[in-house]
C-alpha cells in the first residue's frame, strides 16, 4: 500500500508519537509512507531523521498551506488513502478536495462531542473512516450520529522496552539529584488543566506529613505550568517537586521512577501511562475517560479519583508495600505487551487500511477485555 499521513501540530504530544510509531511500522511491514506535516515541527523532524518521506509546508497560513500541499500530493503521486492524524489536517485535506480522489481516514482521540457546524458535519462527511482510540472514543461518535460502519477501534500501543538496567536507573536518578532513599514519583504530560497534575503537588503534599523521602517529577510543559510552579511554593514544596519543562529524553524520566501516578481528569487512552506500565513501572491512574480500559485496580495498577486525599492513599501504599508495587509493575508490562503494544497497533492499523480498501465493514480488532 501507499499511505499518505497528515498531522499539521506543531508540538509533540501523544498524537505525534502515535504517527511516528505508525509510519515506521508501515515502512517495517514493507508499505510506502511519506508525512504531510508543518515545517520543522517535532514530528517532521523526528520521521526525516528515521527515514521516511516528509513533505513540509509553511507555518503561515498553515491550513491553506497543507491544502495546496495535498492537493499536490493526491493529484499527482498514486496514494491509496489519506491517514488524518487530527482535526487540522482534515480542515487542509477537505479544502483541498482530498476525499473526491482517495479514501480519508481520520484518527480520534478525544471523547469530546463532535462540532455541529455546517462546515464541521461537511468535514466529517468527507471521512471515510474513523480510528477511534479507544471504546470510549468510538461510543461519542456513535452518540454524535456516526454511522457504526464508518468507525473502527484501534487502541493505541507504546513500544517494549527492554528492563531498565541498574545503571540506567542510577545515572536518570543522578541526572534528576534524587537520592537512593528518596521514593520519586512522576508523570509526562502536557500542563493542561484536565490533565490534573494540581491534585497530583496537592497529593504529595499529605504524603509528605508521613513521608519525608517521598518526591514528584513532573516532566512537560504547557500553560498551567506556571500555575503548578506557584502551587507547589504555596505549599512549601520546592524542595520534593521537579517541574524541568518538557524533556526531549523522556527515558531519563522514567528510568529515575519508584511509581509512575496518572491524575488526568479526562483522558483518550494515555500513552504516558502505557509507556510507564510498558518499563514495569508501579502506576496509580484515574479511570476517567478511556483510562478505564487500560487499568484494572489492584490487578496491574492502583486506581484513584482526581483527588488529593484519594492519590495520597495509593501513593503512600506504594511506598509502604513494595512487595505490591512489584506485581503491579509486572503484571502492568505483561498487560501492554499482550493489548497495547505498537506492533499490535501497527498491525490493526493496517488491517483497517485494507478494510477501506476493500469496501468491508469494521471488525473487532485486537483482544477486549471482558467486564
Amino acid at each position: 500500500m501507499n499511505i499518505l499521513f497528515a498531522d499539521l501540530d506543531r508540538e509533540w504530544r501523544g498524537g505525534q508519537s502515535q504517527a511516528l510509531l505508525t509510519l515506521r511500522g508501515l515502512e517495517n511491514a514493507g508499505h510506502r509512507a511519506e508525512l504531510l506535516a508543518a515545517r520543522k515541527s517535532p514530528l517532521a523532524e523526528r520521521c526525516a531523521a528515521a527515514g521516511i518521506a516528509v513533505s513540509e509546508v509553511s507555518r503561515t497560513a498553515l491550513r491553506l498551506s497543507a491544502a495546496r500541499g495535498l492537493r499536490r500530493l493526491t493529484g499527482g503521486a498514486h496514494f491509496d488513502l489519506l491517514h488524518l492524524n487530527e482535526p487540522h489536517a482534515l480542515s487542509a485535506a477537505w479544502l483541498a478536495g482530498a476525499h473526491q480522489r482517495l479514501p480519508l481516514l481520520l484518527s480520534r482521540r478525544i471523547g469530546f462531542p463532535l462540532r455541529k457546524s455546517w462546515v464541521s458535519r461537511a468535514r466529517y462527511r468527507a471521512v471515510t473512516r474513523f480510528l477511534a482510540n479507544s471504546n470510549a472514543v468510538a461510543d461519542s461518535l456513535l452518540q454524535c450520529g456516526i454511522a457504526p460502519s464508518r468507525i473502527s477501534v484501534v487502541h493505541e500501543g507504546v513500544e517494549i522496552p527492554p528492563p531498565t538496567t541498574g545503571t540506567q536507573r542510577a545515572k536518570a536518578r543522578a541526572l534528576w539529584g534524587v537520592g537512593d532513599g528518596d521514593f520519586l514519583f512522576g508523570c509526562v504530560s502536557v500542563f493542561v488543566p484536565e490533565k490534573g497534575q494540581r491534585h497530583l503537588i496537592e497529593a504529595l503534599s499529605v504524603l509528605r506529613r508521613k513521608h519525608r523521602n517521598a518526591r514528584l517529577l513532573l516532566a512537560g510543559d504547557g500553560p498551567t505550568r506556571a500555575e503548578l510552579e506557584a502551587l507547589t511554593a504555596n505549599l512549601g514544596q520546592n524542595d520534593a517537586v521537579l517541574i524541568p519543562g518538557f524533556v526531549q529524553d523522556v527515558d531519563s524520566v522514567y528510568a529515575a521512577l519508584d511509581a509512575f501516578v496518572f491524575p488526568s481528569e479526562f483522558e483518550g487512552l494515555g500513552t504516558a501511562l502505557q509507556t510507564a506500565m510498558a518499563r514495569a513501572i508501579p502506576s496509580i491512574s484515574t479511570t476517567r475517560g478511556a483510562l478505564g480500559e487500560v487499568v484494572t485496580h489492584e490487578v496491574t495498577a492502583l486506581v484513584a479519583e482526581p483527588d488529593e486525599l484519594a492519590l495520597a492513599a495509593a501513593m503512600q501504599l506504594l511506598i509502604e508495600d513494595r512487595a505490591l508495587g512489584q506485581r503491579l509493575g509486572e503484571a502492568g508490562r505483561r498487560e501492554i505487551e499482550q493489548r497495547f503494544s505498537a506492533a499490535r497497533m501497527v498491525a490493526n492499523t493496517i488491517e483497517v487500511y485494507k478494510q477501506v480498501l476493500r469496501g468491508t465493514p469494521p471488525c473487532s480488532l485486537g483482544p477486549q477485555r471482558a467486564g
